[in-house]
């Protein structure tokens, strides 16, 4: 890739990261994509679930393998102080204004994803065909599912591996490959607590659900540290509480927004079990009149790295590219609904860990514990100040994924 090239996508990355769009709001991102793609000779399809973009290159006989990057960004109010940081607003569901940001890196990966796809069309030595997927929503976990459910596969046939990357705080010029467990699954509840509204000066008259929605936040969380061994991974996080509108009047209702993340089946059951149980215990408890409503927004599955494709990505890496540094990276328990993509295709996944923090920050260390412990001070994923340094972090995601292709796609 040439010194114009690499500056181009700079200028790309820079107007995708000042232009952040919502779930399923990603039409100015869909459009670059598309146009993009169809200037470098694929056969472009635009609205594949709602606002996804699917670009096919056909050679002939051989290995279909599908690159998958996500396009979408978060409520994040920017605190970066980049010259280009995103000053943009969007309306969200619930029909509120709300500052918007790439706080999960999700211009990294699309902006990799158009370089790889440049890199893939101009190299004439491969064989078979190339399925690049820009999924919408992942944030919300229904992008995925979202696209399979518009009949990717059917449409535009069926992978024979699914390969991508996520950026994170590892320092630039790392990768970090796991087989197996990978990324946690995902679980994310409305709990919606009903009681008896009244007076603020008369709370005898009323059934409090501000204080049973307390009563079940703590006692939630001893699910983890009481239900699950002490050898299993689970998080359980209250994200979100909603009630009341006055200091002196006793609400109807109270909702509590749930987030769950897990490596095991009987693990998550247990979880799923004990939050319906505690949320109609306490309610009980307190007396509500009316049993709690608890819905399921989303789910999505653990991504598991199938072993073989593991090895065969190590080995391409290895061979390809000589300055990498390749880690362990752990279990990770933040999710992706990129699993879900390889279910419905019954093909083998592999999703690597791309590093794009600072490498100056990490200049002297040497043990794996002190890299980790500087990793964990930088600004992660979600954070208003998550910033990439792009001029490492961004070469190096368009090599792995060019390189991970092309350890199916060459003969």
């Amino acid at each position: 890739m040439t010194k114009q090239d690499i500056s181009e996508l700079f200028d790309i990355y820079r107007d995708l990261h000042a232009h952040p769009e919502l779930s399923f709001a990603e039409t100015r991102t869909a459009g670059i994509v598309a146009a993009r793609l169809r200037g470098l000779g694929y056969q472009v399809t635009e609205s594949v679930g709602q606002t996804g973009v699917v670009g096919v290159l056909d050679r002939g006989v051989g290995t279909t393998v599908l690159l998958r990057a996500d396009m979408d960004s978060l409520p994040v109010r920017e605190d970066t102080g980049l010259d280009y940081a995103s000053v943009a607003t969007a309306t969200n569901d619930a029909g509120i204004e709300v500052p918007v940001m790439h706080a999960c890196g999700h211009d990294v990966h699309i902006t990799a994803l158009l370089g790889a796809a440049a890199e893939l069309a101009a190299d004439p030595s491969w064989t078979g065909r190339l399925l690049l997927v820009f999924q919408p929503a992942e944030e919300q976990g229904a992008g995925a599912q979202a696209m399979v459910d518009d009949h990717l596969f059917e449409r535009f046939g069926t992978p024979d591996v699914v390969l991508g990357q996520h950026v994170a705080p590892l320092p630039a010029g790392t990768v970090g490959l796991r087989s197996g467990p990978a990324f946690a699954a995902s679980d994310a509840l409305r709990v919606t607590l009903f009681g008896r509204g009244g007076h603020g000066s008369r709370p005898e008259t009323t059934v409090d659900p501000i204080v049973l929605a307390a009563a079940v936040i703590l006692r939630l969380q001893t699910i983890v540290s009481r239900e699950i061994a002490g050898t299993e991974t689970a998080v359980l996080t209250v994200g979100a509480v909603h009630a009341g509108s006055a200091p002196n009047i006793i609400p109807e209702t109270a909702e509590l927004l749930i987030n769950i993340r897990t490596f095991d089946h009987e693990v998550r059951a247990t979880i799923l079990s004990a939050i319906t149980r505690i949320v109609r215990g306490e309610a009980q408890t307190a007396g509500a009149e009316r049993e709690p409503e608890i819905e399921t927004l989303h789910a999505f599955p653990l991504v598991s790295n199938d072993p073989a494709s593991t090895e065969r990505v190590r080995a391409a890496f290895t061979a390809d590219l000589p300055d990498l540094v390749l880690v362990d990276p752990g279990v990770v328990t933040g999710s992706e609904d990129i699993g879900i993509l390889a279910t419905a295709a019954g093909a083998p996944c592999m999703y690597w860990v791309l590093g794009g923090a600072d490498p100056q920050l990490f200049a002297g260390l040497s043990s794996s514990a002190e890299i980790m412990s500087r990793v964990a001070q930088q600004p992660s994923n979600h954070s208003s100040k998550f910033a990439p340094k792009i001029e490492a972090t961004l070469p190096l995601g368009i090599r792995a994924l060019v390189s991970a292709a092309e350890a199916w796609l060459k003969p």
